[in-house]
């Protein structure tokens, strides 16, 4: 089609090439190590801490094989069941570094190992320095980046690398027509659930079409279906070293035992249907979409309010952002798309990856996360569209000026967006000494009650266990929400109390859908349940450990959507008024008046507040502030107690925070900001500005 000249690349100079690519790609990832480097608050043990919540469950359970200090926690999960914790438990035995610089440094030199396939696949066409120039983008684009910088530890270092070696072994088996290489695709699937837990959909999707694609074009060749039984067979919904033995062995008896085509025909066909009977792949698939579309709260039982509707990276993205996700800009999308359908039409076993661009444009419904499938793809789909581009030209040097161009233009936006990318680490140096102090005062069977967010690394920095995490949180979000939020001390310590009891005496089940229950009557009650446990004189499980309050001033920033969780009735599942609630850092203080911005102002004269057109009095000025020693002053001014709106300013963080009487009152905001506790109900083990423990006394 058009006149794109092969490269007869040696061994060694394909060394060269990937070499440079996977240093390009590790070098770049450094880039966010630099620029938090010498920043003491970023840095625990003498080591940058790592920039995802998610990657603390991974470092607890490497720890835990490690060590065996977080046995009592029922959550930490086991090496072999989860590639990331075997190769950092590995890592940490062979190499002289600690598990946090491990960590740290994982993510960097895992996922970058993505150029190989990238090169390889364009080298099984003779196109090696496409393919180069291909892993240069493709390695370091903005969502892959994203998901995989230093410090980002966590199974996405996984999950896109491995599908593009799949992707290489398949295609390679189609164009040399050796069952070999779909041995290593089926060995290579069989260990990706292994490395990525959320493997299973991006599997069949990528099998389905590789059983299509051999039926529909070498549908007369045994090669045809004893690729089928192989890669139906490393499909199997069975333990990762089973499916290993057992692709092992009928590989050996499909090439040592001539098995006439009609019978491979019969025994392929049922390898296929079994697979997709007996891994339920149409449900998976089918559940996969579902929960990424579902944006409301449960259809039957009690109506719980959704996390999907709060994750930002699950929603709904507008397409410039899948675009800049993608490939940088939305003409580069637009490059690769085009590039894509071309390199099909030349090469038709490219068909292969449609699965992973379909999943890339998936993501315009089903949220961020999904951009990164598309990446590698994309990358290697503008490459080849620069490479027709140059093809018109009958100059080699001009051909490789007009492709080395075009790629460092493609490169452009995505380094100008990791330099600025500068995410924070999960927690700064303060925080983690709080949970530090936290876990030398406390027991490894004690529980923790903390927002969902915070889970993973309260359990690594503290060894305490926690209700809910970045795992676990669906309707038992309710319950931590409502500790939270409540107006009352004594119904926040007493559901914390059931529901930690309730959790451990049930092994560990879904505490919301138990104590939620009336068994007398049959039926659900959580409204007479709520009430009762206002009560001072409630009858609670019997106390068998500490549980602990952790209040951190991040927390601030998310308390609305927390609230969220709780301020609806269970049964009807109709939200309650929201509470008014508002923060900011960014204000003008004037002789007359205190400017919030978003139209709210504060009339210092009449002490009266302006929201949009409505103006009122508030209740209380407040201002909380430390002294030397560290301990907090509030200091009040009543203006009208029959006023629902305060405004609070909390000197020492110079930010100010507007709220009605119900937020004032709530768990979070008279322990964190206030400190006024009943201390008949609760200890303040540990007060600083950055996050404060309460002990439950009951």
């Amino acid at each position: 089609m058009f006149n794109i000249e092969k490269e007869n690349i040696d061994t060694k100079y394909l060394i060269v090439l990937l070499s440079i690519a996977y240093l390009f790609s590790v070098a770049v990832r450094m880039i966010w190590i630099a620029q938090f480097s010498g920043f003491d608050e970023f840095y625990w043990n003498n080591q940058l801490m790592i920039n995802t919540n998610d990657g603390y469950i991974w470092a607890t359970s490497a720890l835990n094989e490690l060590t065996q200090q977080f046995e009592n926690n029922p959550r930490v999960v086991d090496m072999y069941h989860y590639g990331v914790v075997f190769f950092t438990y590995l890592a940490v035995k062979i190499l002289p570094f600690s598990i946090d610089t491990i960590i740290l440094y994982m993510p960097v030199f895992i996922s970058s190992l993505i150029v190989i396939p990238m090169i390889l696949i364009a080298r099984i066409y003779n196109l090696t320095i496409l393919g180069f120039f291909s892993a240069l983008i493709g390695s370091i684009a903005w969502s892959y980046y994203n998901r995989t910088m230093a410090g980002y530890y966590d199974t996405d270092m996984f999950a896109v690398m491995t599908p593009m070696f799949i992707l290489y072994f398949l295609i390679s088996s189609i164009e040399s027509k050796k069952l070999l290489y779909t041995f290593f695709a089926s060995i290579v699937m069989a260990i990706y659930p292994f490395l990525y837990d959320s493997a299973s959909a991006v599997l069949y999707a990528i099998g389905i079409m590789y059983m299509l694609y051999l039926v529909v074009f070498h549908r007369d060749e045994k090669f045809t279906y004893n690729s089928i039984i192989l890669v139906s067979l490393s499909l199997f919904s069975i333990v990762w070293y089973l499916n290993i033995v057992l692709v092992y062995i009928v590989f050996l008896i499909l090439t040592k035992k001539e098995i006439e085509l009609k019978r491979l025909k019969i025994i392929s066909l049922v390898s296929a249907l079994s697979f997709l009977i007996f891994a339920n792949v149409f449900g998976v698939i089918w559940a996969k979409i579902v929960s990424y579309g579902l944006r409301s709260e449960e259809s039957s039982g009690l109506k719980f309010y959704q996390v999907a509707q709060t994750v930002r990276e699950a929603g709904k993205i507008p397409f410039e952002v899948m675009a800049n996700r993608i490939s940088g800009s939305v003409l580069g999308v637009v490059v690769s798309l085009v590039g894509y359908i071309l390199l099909v039409i030349k090469y038709r076993p490219f068909i292969l990856a449609l699965p992973l661009v379909g999943i890339g444009v998936f993501s315009l419904w089903g949220g961020l996360r999904f951009t990164v499938y598309a990446v590698p793809v994309s990358a290697m789909g503008a490459v080849y569209l620069f490479y027709v581009i140059a093809s018109f030209s009958d100059k080699k040097l001009i051909r490789y000026f007009i492709v080395t161009s075009l790629t460092l233009l493609m490169l452009f936006p995505n380094i100008i967006h990791i330099v600025d990318y500068k995410v924070p680490t999960v927690f700064n140096k303060q925080e983690v000494k709080v949970l530090d102090k936290l876990k030398s005062i406390s027991k490894p069977t004690d529980y923790t009650i903390a927002w969902w967010d915070y889970g993973y690394p309260i359990w690594y920095y503290s060894n305490t266990n926690t209700l809910i995490d970045g795992g676990k949180h669906k309707h038992d979000n309710f319950i931590v929400s409502k500790i939270l939020t409540t107006t009352s001390q004594t119904q926040s310590v007493n559901l914390a109390r059931l529901a930690i009891e309730t959790y451990v005496k049930s092994d560990y089940k879904i505490v919301a859908d138990t104590i939620f229950h009336n068994k007398q009557k049959n039926q659900i009650d959580p409204d007479t349940l709520l009430s009762e446990l206002m009560l001072d004189d409630y009858t609670l499980p019997k106390k068998t450990r500490d549980i602990y309050l952790y209040l951190p001033n991040r927390m601030l920033n998310i308390l609305p959507t927390v609230d969220i969780f709780s301020n609806l009735d269970l049964v009807t599942g109709k939200k309650n008024p929201r509470p008014f609630f508002y923060k900011t850092s960014r204000f003008k203080d004037t002789k007359e008046k205190i400017l919030f911005g978003k139209g709210i102002e504060l009339d210092k004269r009449t002490a009266t507040l302006k929201v949009g057109k409505q103006s009122v009095r508030i209740n209380q000025f407040i201002v909380t502030s430390y002294d030397k020693k560290g301990s907090l002053k509030v200091d009040r001014q009543v203006v009208d107690k029959n006023s629902n709106l305060s405004v609070i300013f909390m000197k020492n963080y110079n930010q100010f925070l507007i709220v009605d009487d119900r937020m004032l009152n709530s768990t979070y905001i008279k322990l964190f900001v206030l400190q006024e506790y009943d201390k008949k109900l609760f200890e303040a083990v540990i007060l600083t500005p950055y996050s404060k423990v309460y002990k439950l006394k009951i």
